[in-house]
């Protein structure tokens, strides 16, 4: 095994690893609804709403930077807004001299940044469930919390065999090195379309591959009993203090949802 994919998952010691896993994806899905509820431009709501985050990262262990550092991955897809500050009416921000001029408006900037950054929120947020919970555990959480058997299912054993795919697929780009002409700088000579034939080859292969170790898989997986559902020997259960966090932590939130509702219909 030559890949490493990322278990995100840190051990640490505060109150937040103990937690039964369902506690902690209910808190996730509650705070990324409210960040997805927030209206458009709620500053101070935005603010609130990384403070708990913040407060929560910090008692985790983790650290801020930790999840900083992970989530600019969400920045691209909310890039695909950038059109917004363009096309959305209002009063005009300022004009770019471009196109004969592009006018851009405030209600369309202020919702383009209100997107970036709720993004960047709840990316955060999903990095520090899969950080403080193991794999196994969030699976085990989704089944307990009624999330189609089907469902997790999918999501467990793609997560298992992209190791085993990556993999292939560095056995295939180290043969394909092995079987070029490259030299010095020249790295697996040929021209463009020679490599890019090469390449789309190397994918059709991977894919046959991963097909047919799928159905083996598969074939084995009945051979000992499996009958859609991977049984566990760990059965946790919520106790006074998970509840006593789910509670505080849902008001807290749905309050927050409530107010800033609330100012949006009176405004």
């Amino acid at each position: 095994m030559h890949i490493h994919l990322a278990d995100q998952y840190r051990q640490g010691s505060s109150y937040i690893y103990p937690l039964d896993p369902r506690t902690k994806i209910l808190i996730t899905v509650i705070f990324i609804l409210t960040v997805s509820l927030t209206p458009f431009g709620y500053w101070l709501v935005y603010l609130f709403l990384y403070s708990f985050l913040g407060m929560a990262t910090f008692t985790s262990g983790i650290g801020l930077r930790f999840l900083l550092r992970r989530s600019f991955i969400a920045l691209p897809f909310a890039l695909a807004a950038v059109t917004l500050p363009f096309t959305v009416p209002g009063e005009t921000l300022f004009t770019l001299p471009l196109f004969g001029g592009l006018d851009l408006s405030v209600e369309g900037t202020v919702r383009f940044v209100s997107i970036v950054v709720k993004s960047w929120i709840s990316i955060q947020a999903a990095i520090l469930l899969v950080t403080a919970t193991t794999f196994p555990d969030l699976l085990w959480g989704l089944r307990a919390l009624w999330v189609p058997q089907q469902l997790v299912s999918v999501i467990g054993f793609a997560y298992r065999y992209l190791f085993v795919v990556s993999d292939e697929a560095v056995r295939f780009m180290r043969a394909r090195s092995a079987r070029s002409a490259s030299t010095g700088a020249r790295r697996s000579g040929g021209s463009l379309f020679w490599r890019g034939k090469v390449a789309g080859r190397m994918v059709g292969s991977l894919m046959l591959h991963s097909i047919a170790r799928s159905e083996c898989v598969y074939q084995a997986m009945l051979a000992r009993g499996y009958t859609g559902q991977v049984l566990t020997l760990f059965h946790p259960k919520m106790g006074r203090f998970d509840y006593l966090i789910l509670l505080a932590s849902g008001n807290f939130l749905l309050g927050l949802v409530f107010i800033s509702l609330l100012l949006s219909g009176g405004s």
